[in-house]
């Protein structure tokens, strides 16, 4: 008999949008093991403002590949002030509102999902009124990540208030599903039991990425980033390198195309005008279902990431899992306590926030024969067959939900 897991996540994304599709890719594979997920998200796309409903409509229940996705009106938005506020509380809201969910089949369980915590709450109040178990989903850890970004102050009355409702929503989950490897220390930290935390990370559907084959040999090297250009991502950095090189007249047969959007996009394109990077093109993000094709054009990826204290819990980089499903190296600019890329022996690491070491790995990395590029990109293969697969996580969150015992 299949059961109904609703999942409350503000930011979901379709399978045509822009941006990761973790809940989508996971309802696909959870029907395997006996569960339909119902997607509960946002009528307006993060990143670009575009509202997926009509004026004077207040939802609408869409079925995408089989998968339920329930759109919520919500206030437009842009950047991360008030208005970002008041798309969250509408979204919280409009969740709880009886009238909105009423057309979807009766949940058995319910998974409530951070970025930030107003969803995960009201997924938690959602499963007191259904009398069915509530788990929360942390993708970020909020405030810990906002307070190391130096967004809010250690001991702010916004940081207290958003901490004491953190660590209500773990003492209520039934189960704790984090995506950082090590989030299970800092939520033990703060008095919660261990054993409640299970780690599911983000991944990848290979099945999209079995027609892409190793590049193909060419005089123009092109590395590639596809993402946000936010502040975590510290592309800053990666601009400098190229910099660098351009001064070493290094970067005539190096070509970097950054492929995405973000708060940081003007300000990055305007630095590369400015120091006459004629090698950096900047593209527009485009549908997650494009980015197999995109990949296979590059001959490596660089992953780079601002040098922030968060990053000690670990990542889990939709991204990262879709350069290594490419079957492409890897350099990565990062210090973060696991490194996919240096387990699979996928590619190159240097330390964060060093041009010079960026600028030395790049030029490495192109001058590397073809085939030790090649045997890389095969090792990222095989690490995300083995580890990241959607496929074996839904079975891991089949499992989690099965474990839930008698309702509340």
């Amino acid at each position: 008999m299949m059961r109904t897991v609703w999942i409350l996540n503000h930011y979901a994304q379709e399978p045509g949008g822009p941006g990761g599709t973790r809940h989508f890719s996971l309802a696909q594979k959870l029907t395997k093991h006996g569960w339909q997920a119902t997607i509960i998200a946002a009528s307006v796309e993060h990143g670009t403002g575009r509202d997926r409903l009509p004026a004077g409509v207040k939802q609408r229940l869409d079925v995408i590949a089989g998968t339920p996705f329930l759109w919520l009106r919500t206030t437009p938005y842009a950047g991360n002030g008030i208005a970002r506020v008041r798309n969250m509380l509408d979204y919280t809201r409009r969740a709880l509102d009886r009238s909105a969910v009423e057309a979807l089949a009766p949940p058995d369980a319910i998974i409530g999902s951070s970025v930030h915590p107003l969803a995960a709450w009201a997924g938690a109040r959602l499963a007191r009124r259904y009398r069915v178990p509530f788990f929360f989903e942390v993708r970020d850890l909020w405030p810990e990540t906002l307070v190391d970004m130096g967004r809010l102050k250690p001991n702010s009355t916004v940081t207290r208030a958003l901490r004491g409702l953190e660590t209500r929503l773990y003492r209520e989950a039934k189960s704790i599903v984090v995506l950082l490897p090590k989030a299970g220390d800092y939520i033990e930290s703060l008095g919660i039991p261990r054993d409640k935390v299970i780690w599911i990370p983000n991944g990848v559907d290979l099945d999209t990425y079995r027609s892409v084959g190793p590049a193909v040999p060419s005089e123009t090297f092109t590395l590639m980033y596809f993402g946000a250009h936010g502040a975590a991502n510290g592309l800053e950095n990666v601009l400098r390198a190229m910099r660098l090189l351009k001064d070493r007249r290094e970067a005539g047969a190096i070509r970097l195309r950054l492929i995405g959007d973000g708060p940081l996009k003007a300000s990055l394109q305007a630095m590369a005008r400015d120091w006459q990077l004629s090698s950096v093109e900047f593209e527009n993000p485009v549908a997650k279902s494009a980015i197999p094709a995109l990949a296979a054009e590059a001959d490596a990826f660089v992953f780079n990431l601002a040098d922030v204290a968060v990053f000690k819990y670990g990542i889990s980089s939709n991204k990262l899992f879709d350069y290594m499903a490419a079957g492409r190296p890897i350099i990565m600019a990062a210090a973060a306590f696991n490194n996919p890329v240096a387990e699979a022996g996928a590619g190159l690491t240097v330390a964060p926030e060093s041009p010079e070491l960026l600028a030395d790995a790049i030029v490495a990395m192109a001058r590397l024969p073809h085939d030790e590029r090649v045997r890389m990109g095969a090792a990222a293969r095989q690490h995300v067959s083995a580890h990241y697969d959607f496929d074996t996580l839904a079975g891991r969150l089949a499992g989690v939900l099965n474990s839930s015992g008698e309702p509340w």
